[in-house]
């Protein structure tokens, strides 16, 4: 099963949950705001595809931190940020069995799903 996980009124989670759901993927939708960021998970995600991969810096969340912390933003200091701040994380975040999709591009959808 696909389990993608992000925040239900992002324009991009939006754009990807109607790919999956067009072209028949079924998947399981994992809401931060309501169920939070597994840290387990978000651990696991920084060690396959790298806490820079997974980092928000385009986002309001991420331009509203301390600039002591932008600063100063190591793989420790950016999963304690992802994970007080679920904003800071890029979306969606696709998991299934050992495939990692980070973001929306349709043609990545397409190939590996």
């Amino acid at each position: 099963m696909i389990k993608v996980y992000g925040i239900p009124n992002c324009d991009t989670i939006k754009k990807a949950r109607r790919w999956l759901e067009a072209n028949g993927v079924d998947y399981a939708f994992h809401d931060y705001k309501k169920a939070g960021v597994p840290e387990d998970r978000l651990k696991q995600w920084v060690k396959k595809a790298g806490w820079e991969a997974l980092l928000n810096r385009r986002g309001t969340t991420w331009r509203k931190l301390d600039l002591s912390v932008r600063d100063s933003i190591d793989e420790a200091s950016a999963i304690a940020v992802m994970l007080a701040h679920p904003a800071s994380i890029k979306r969606p975040v696709i998991e299934s069995g050992k495939l990692l999709l980070i973001g929306f591009d349709e043609a990545d959808y397409r190939k590996l799903l």
